[in-house]
Parts: structure tokens; sequence; C-alpha cells
């Protein structure tokens, strides 16, 4: 296919690229959380990553979190999160490239015991080198 004139480059078109910020970079300053090997175990294929605040809303639970308010771990409570994402996937008569999925989890509020059902989003975009990634993230955030 020949460059014609009337072809224009996104360069040419929206001018020079000011800066960039890289998914890599983004995991790398923890605006990003990768769950690591337990997204395999959940069977995604593609590499996943959670936002800061999904993390901070779904995922994080220390011993002093079980200690006020009930019995959990942090890696079982990111297992029910990938799991769902996964089962969400699976469960899907959509084809687009978003989804909501939902989950119940103990909110890590102090005083909280009982798990309320809460609703988390999952993209597929490109990375950082156009490859296909799946971020999940709270539905107010983009």
């Amino acid at each position: 296919m020949c460059n014609t004139s009337n072809e224009q480059t996104a360069e040419s078109f929206f001018g020079k690229v000011i800066s960039t910020y890289t998914r890599a970079q983004a995991i790398e300053d923890g605006v990003l959380i990768d769950p690591g090997s337990m997204a395999r175990e959940a069977d995604f294929k593609w590499p996943v990553a959670l936002t800061a605040d999904a993390w901070a809303d779904c995922v994080a639970w220390t011993d002093d979190d079980s200690t006020r308010q009930i019995h959990q771990d942090q890696p079982g409570r990111l297992w029910d999160v990938l799991y769902m994402a996964s089962h969400a996937i699976r469960t899907s008569k959509d084809s687009g490239d978003r989804l909501l999925f939902q989950l119940y989890r103990v909110p890590r509020d102090g005083h909280s015991t009982e798990a309320v059902l809460v609703t988390l989003r999952l993209i597929v975009g490109p990375g950082d080198a156009g490859e296909p990634v799946i971020t999940i993230l709270l539905p107010a955030e983009d």
C-alpha cells in the first residue's frame, strides 16, 4: 500500500507525543497492582492488574483487620476478586471490551463483619506493546 498525500500519520495529525505513562510504570508506581501467579490460577490467559483503589476496597486485609473485624486473609480476598472476574468473563454473553461483575466482600472499615455486594469493572485493552491486558477497577474509575 502506498502512502499518498491524503494519508496522515498520527504524529502529523496530533503532533509530537508530550509524555507517556506505561502500564509497567503504573505497576512500578503502585497505581496498578499485579496479582501475580494467582491470576493464572484463576484461568486468566492475559496479564491482569487491579487499580490501587480496587485493591484497597476489595483485597487489602491485615492481621489487625482480622482482629478488629472478622478473620480473613488477603490472598483469599484476592482469589475472590479474580475468580469472580474470570467467572464473569466465561459466562458473559457480551463480546465487548468492558464488563461489570459483582462479588461479596467484607468492607475494611474497622467494624463490619458481614459481607456486602460490590460491583467492579473489568476492561480489556492494549498493553505497552499492544498485547491484550485486563484491568480490574472500581466502576467510577477511568
